[in-house]
């Protein structure tokens, strides 16, 4: 799976940005895709049995939060093979897995099946054995459980008024049945309490935040590709402070009518062009600094990296290898009505991450 991305005139994205405000279909009754583009919210119509190859069907609801110091993954995954509910705690400084936690199930076709959007409000209770995974959406608050043997944890996260994502639909070229479709919502202020044996770990909400990467794909085998996201708090010229964020996925199908790329400033999106690393990091250059800049120049940020979180799960025709490296975040980023930010020493994480599956 080898793959070089190229500069912006050899890739030539000029994505035209296609944005949905209204809802729409996104299947057709023979399974071809129908809409290819963004939107500020979920505005796409999931039918999942419409898909016209079930058992490359892949849904998943993953959260990621952390305070820059630990960093909690809770997530649910059902790739109609099977699936998991599984919870990592990781220290970002000393690298250390503090608690790592999986429920396994086999055929997923017809059970374990998730909400089919992430950004409305909606109940999640599964049961996997003596594990469970609950998961509440409100209007303004998201709560989430899980519990395996004698690992628990509890978080819970704020949701804006009007809070606004980048929700995305992607076709493969040549593949009119296959698509990628992922909502990303950021900066949910977020505490949380995990449990494992007599040890306790907490997340505060004034310093830690909450990504909801949320996905439901039909995809070709093999897959590449570039995701970097942050949350957190900045302070603009005149001294005010703001929640700030933003979403860069690069090499995922065809970006023809949108990228997956936008700044995220008081829970309103502000889309970006289409995002590239000056040097592409594999083999041996994770732990360099990592220099992005977007095509229209409205994203021009350099990662100094302190942590390269890698895993490498190879089980024959299904791997899963990830450089997902976190680090400090420094450089200027511009707003829809042209204001420039400057951000400095902003912890958030890009990683390279190259599938089968």
């Amino acid at each position: 799976m080898e793959k070089t991305y190229l500069g912006w005139a050899e890739r030539k994205v000029h994505s035209r940005q296609n944005e949905y405000t209204e809802g729409t279909p996104l299947l057709s009754g023979e399974g071809h895709l129908l809409a290819r583009g963004w939107a500020r919210r979920n505005v796409f119509d999931y039918d999942r049995d419409r898909v016209k190859h079930p058992l490359r069907r892949k849904e998943w609801d993953f959260y990621q939060i952390s305070d820059g110091k630990l960093m909690l993954q809770l997530s649910f995954a059902n790739i109609s093979l099977g699936g998991y509910a599984s919870l990592v705690l990781v220290d970002l400084h000393s690298g250390e897995t503090l608690v790592s936690s999986m429920a396994p199930f086999l055929d997923g076709r017809k059970r374990y099946l998730l909400p089919k959007r992430g950004d409305v409000p909606n109940d999640v209770h599964f049961r996997i054995g003596k594990a469970s995974f609950d998961a509440h959406t409100g209007d303004l608050l998201r709560t989430l459980r899980f519990e395996n043997g004698n690992v628990s944890c509890r978080a819970e996260m704020d949701i804006l008024p009007e809070q606004e994502n980048i929700t995305t639909v992607l076709p493969f070229e040549g593949r009119p049945d296959c698509y990628f479709m992922t909502t990303k919502q950021n900066c949910m202020p977020c505490e949380a309490e995990i449990r494992c044996g007599e040890n306790t770990w907490t997340l505060r909400r004034a310093q830690s935040f909450c990504v909801l990467d949320w996905g439901r794909v039909c995809t070709p085998y093999s897959l590449v590709w570039y995701w970097g996201n942050g949350s957190g708090r900045v302070t603009d010229a005149k001294g005010k402070e703001h929640l700030f964020g933003f979403e860069i996925t690069w090499g995922i199908g065809s970006e023809d009518d949108a990228t997956e790329t936008c700044l995220f400033w008081d829970g309103k999106a502000h889309k970006i062009a289409g995002v590239d690393v000056e040097s592409f990091p594999k083999p041996d250059r994770y732990m360099e600094p990592w220099r992005f800049t977007s095509e229209d120049e409205r994203f021009c940020l350099t990662m100094e990296p302190f942590y390269d979180h890698h895993t490498d799960l190879n089980i024959g025709v299904m791997r899963m290898h990830s450089h997902q490296v976190h680090g400090l975040w420094s450089g200027t980023v511009t707003l829809d009505d042209g204001e420039t930010v400057e951000i400095r020493d902003f912890y958030a994480f890009c990683e390279y991450v190259e599938n089968r599956w």
